[in-house]
């Protein structure tokens, strides 16, 4: 079993910039596919973006596309999703997810281990 643990962030202005940080513990062996969604209240999970066991391959939702950027550093078991240009419709508590999965996959129940997630509000 995979632990995850979310942090980063926060309440943030229109325009502005946040780091989200998910710190994996437990086994991680390849394939091990680490991605990140978002649960916006009253409305379904949402897929955001993904990324290989390499990070050679990475892939995002059409709404964060040219704005997120994810990346993971394997030496530290480690992801990130760094947030530029925050909406309002970017609010939502943020979760991190794994699987050990081959491919390209955007749904939840294909992965196995979650975090508890981190707040991040965009203020208009």
């Amino acid at each position: 079993q995979v632990q995850m643990v979310e942090s980063g962030g926060g309440l943030v202005q229109a325009g502005g910039s946040l780091r989200l940080s998910c710190a994996a513990s437990g086994r991680t062996f390849s394939p091990y596919v680490m991605c990140w969604f978002r649960h916006a209240p009253g409305k379904e999970r949402e897929f955001v973006a993904g990324i290989s066991w390499s990070g050679g391959e990475t892939y995002y939702a059409d709404s964060v596309k040219g704005r997120f950027t994810i990346s993971r550093d394997r030496a530290k078991n480690t992801m990130y999703l760094q947030m530029n240009g925050l909406k309002p419709e970017d609010t939502a508590l943020y979760y991190c997810a794994g699987g050990a999965i081959v491919g390209e996959t955007r749904h939840p129940a294909d992965y196995d281990s979650w975090g508890q997630g981190t707040q991040v509000t965009v203020s208009s």
